[in-house]
């Protein structure tokens, strides 16, 4: 992709409206990780009346993850980092995730 006249990368409908909220989701769900594990012991604790008595747990989670989700700096945040992501990727050929896996081994 050519980057426009300002330097700013020219972003697809699909990252910005799937995958860079893809990398919000995974990141809120890091920065809301005490919330995310008071539902999930809930969840286990409770089995088929999770919908019932976690009600109180999963308001907090959605409060949590929504402050992320609407917060417009964290957003750019996420975007600038799948832009470096991007970057990389096609310098490099090698997928983030990929990237992050390997690691040298002896022979």
């Amino acid at each position: 992709m050519e980057a426009a006249n300002t330097g700013e990368i020219q972003l697809r409908h699909v990252e910005k409206d799937v995958l860079i909220p893809k990398m919000m989701r995974e990141k809120a769900k890091e920065r809301c990780a005490q919330k995310v594990e008071a539902f999930n012991h809930c969840c286990k604790e409770t089995g088929f009346f999770m919908v019932f008595k976690c009600r109180e747990e999963n308001a907090a989670l959605k409060e949590c993850l929504t402050i992320h989700y609407k917060d417009p700096a964290f957003f750019e945040l996420c975007k600038q980092e799948y832009i470096q992501e991007k970057l990389e990727f096609e310098r490099t050929g090698v997928p983030t995730k990929n990237r992050k896996q390997k690691v040298p081994t002896s022979m």
